[in-house]
């Protein structure tokens, strides 16, 4: 069942054109794939998924690309595929005009929900 807070990303991703609302759905799925007892809602008015209460990646779609925020730096060889698609310190853009890096958001995912866990781990010591 969905919750209220999801069913506002359904309908954030609902209000797109079909083929940029098709996008942000593989966005939205690879990233659920990868943050264990994710949770969805609209921040600042774009979607984002929750780790722990706490923010673990936002994505928005846009005329021309999808952002995903904030995208730490990142552990190589990772962080040598994301460079190119940086925009500022903590943006990855995702441009429309090629195909979208599926795996990539997945191992992005991957990696901040790692970072998040050994900053925890650490925290804890």
């Amino acid at each position: 069942m969905a919750t209220e807070q999801s069913s506002s990303v359904d309908a954030y991703i609902a209000g797109f054109p079909p083929e940029v609302a098709a996008r942000m759905t593989q966005v939205r799925e690879a990233i659920l794939a990868e943050v264990p007892g994710a949770e969805e809602k609209m921040r600042y008015g774009i979607a984002a998924v929750m780790l722990g209460g706490r923010y673990a990646l936002h994505y928005a779609g846009w005329k021309q690309h999808i952002g995903l925020y904030p995208v730490p730096v990142l552990p190589q060889p990772l962080e040598s595929e994301v460079a190119p698609l940086r925009s500022g310190a903590d943006t990855v853009v995702l441009r429309h005009a090629v195909p979208l890096p599926v795996d990539l958001i997945s191992r992005i995912a991957r990696a901040i929900v790692a970072q998040r866990a050994a900053a925890d781990g650490a925290a804890a010591r």
